[in-house]
C-alpha cells in the first residue's frame, strides 16, 4: 500500500486534508435551501463509504510495503473493529450537530468555534496517547487557536444583535460538535497499528481503518439521522418519503460533500503515520480558516456586521494561522 515517509509530504497530505474538510460543507448550499439537510447527509454518508472503499481497494492494496486493504480488514481484531466503528458514530453525531449548526449560524461561525474546539480536545487527547513533538510549541499553537475561537464567538454575538435565542442556539450546537468532533480522531487511531511498514496482529493500516470509520457512520445514520429528522435543530419534521422528491443533481451534491471529506480524512489517517497523531489532525483541522474564508468572502455571512467586525474577523485569522504555524513547526 502506499506509505508516506517524509514529514514534508505529512504535511502536504495535512494541507490538502485542510482544503477538504474546510469545503465539503459547500456542497451542503449547492443543494438549495429547499433540501433539508437531514435528507442532504444521507447521501453523504455514502460518499464518504464509497471513496474510503475505492482508495482502499486501489492505493491500499498495491505495492509490497504494509499490508494490503483486504488482508488488513480480514485479520483486524474486533476490539479494533469496535473502536473505529465507535470514532464513526461519534464522528456522525458531532458532524450532524455541525450541519444543523451551519443552518442556523452560518460556515464562518460553526467551523471556528465547533471544529476550532474540536482541534483543542484532539490534539490533547492525542498527544497524551502518543507524545510526539515539542510540548511547548504545541501548547503556544493550541492557544492561539483557542484565542481565534473566543474572536470569532465574539464577532458572531455583535452579528446576532437582537436575535439572542438564535445566537445562543448556534454557539450551543457549535460546542456540542466540537466536544464529539474532538473525540472521534482517538477511537479510530486506537485501532491502528502505528509504523505504517510494520503491520500489528489485530490491528489496521490507515485504509482499512478509515473504511471501518465509513461504515460506522453510515451505520449510526440510522441513528443519528433519524432522530433529526424526527425531531429536527430546524424546521418541522421530514419524512423519508422526501428523500425520493430530490433530483439526481441534489443527491450528487451530498455524494460530492462526502467525497471531499472522505478524501480529507484518508489523507490524513495516512499521513498521521510520519506526522503523529496530535500533529496531524491539529493541521487538518485548519478547515477552520478554509471555511471561514468560504463564509466571509464567498458566502458573504458577515455582510450586515456592525462596524469592527471585520477587524475581529482578521484578528481570528491571523491568531489561527499563527496557531497552525507553531503546531508544523512542533514535530520538527
Amino acid at each position: 500500500m502506499f506509505i508516506v515517509h517524509s514529514y514534508p509530504l505529512a504535511v502536504a497530505l495535512c494541507v490538502i486534508t485542510m482544503l477538504c474538510w474546510g469545503s465539503w460543507a459547500n456542497t451542503r448550499k449547492l443543494a438549495g435551501r429547499g433540501w433539508r439537510f437531514e435528507l442532504f447527509y444521507w447521501d453523504y454518508a455514502l460518499g464518504v463509504l464509497l471513496l474510503t472503499l475505492l482508495l482502499g481497494l486501489t492505493l491500499g492494496s498495491g505495492g509490497t510495503a504494509g499490508r494490503s486493504f483486504v488482508a488488513d480488514l480480514s485479520q483486524a481484531s474486533g476490539a479494533s473493529w469496535g473502536s473505529a466503528l465507535l470514532g464513526g458514530a461519534v464522528f456522525n453525531l458531532a458532524n450532524i450537530l455541525l450541519v444543523a449548526a451551519i443552518e442556523i449560524a452560518g460556515m464562518a461561525v460553526a467551523f471556528p468555534i465547533g471544529i476550532g474546539l474540536a482541534l483543542l480536545i484532539g490534539v490533547i487527547i492525542n498527544y497524551v496517547a502518543e507524545p510526539l513533538g515539542n510540548v511547548v510549541l504545541l501548547a503556544a499553537g493550541v492557544s492561539l487557536v483557542l484565542l481565534a475561537i473566543v474572536l470569532d464567538a465574539i464577532a458572531y454575538r455583535r452579528l446576532a444583535g437582537a436575535a439572542a435565542t438564535l445566537s445562543t442556539r448556534g454557539l450551543v450546537l457549535s460546542l456540542s460538535c466540537g466536544v464529539f468532533m474532538g473525540l472521534f480522531y482517538r477511537f479510530v487511531a486506537a485501532s491502528m497499528y502505528d509504523d505504517p511498514a510494520l503491520p500489528t496482529a489485530g490491528k489496521m493500516g490507515s485504509y482499512a481503518a478509515v473504511f471501518v470509520l465509513a461504515v460506522g457512520i453510515v451505520l449510526s445514520n440510522f441513528v443519528w439521522n433519524t432522530l433529526a429528522m424526527k425531531r429536527p435543530f430546524v424546521g418541522p419534521p421530514v419524512s423519508f418519503s422526501s428523500y425520493f422528491a430530490g433530483g439526481l443533481a441534489t443527491h450528487l451534491s451530498g455524494v460530492l460533500g462526502g467525497v471531499i471529506w472522505g478524501l480529507g480524512t484518508s489523507l490524513n489517517l495516512i499521513a498521521a503515520g510520519r506526522a503523529g497523531y496530535a500533529i496531524s489532525y491539529g493541521l487538518g483541522q485548519g478547515a477552520t480558516m478554509v471555511a471561514a474564508l468560504w463564509g466571509v468572502f464567498i458566502w458573504k455571512e458577515f455582510r450586515a456586521s456592525p462596524a469592527g467586525t471585520p477587524r475581529l474577523l482578521a484578528a481570528m485569522f491571523v491568531s489561527y494561522l499563527g496557531g497552525l504555524a507553531l503546531i508544523i513547526l512542533a514535530r520538527r
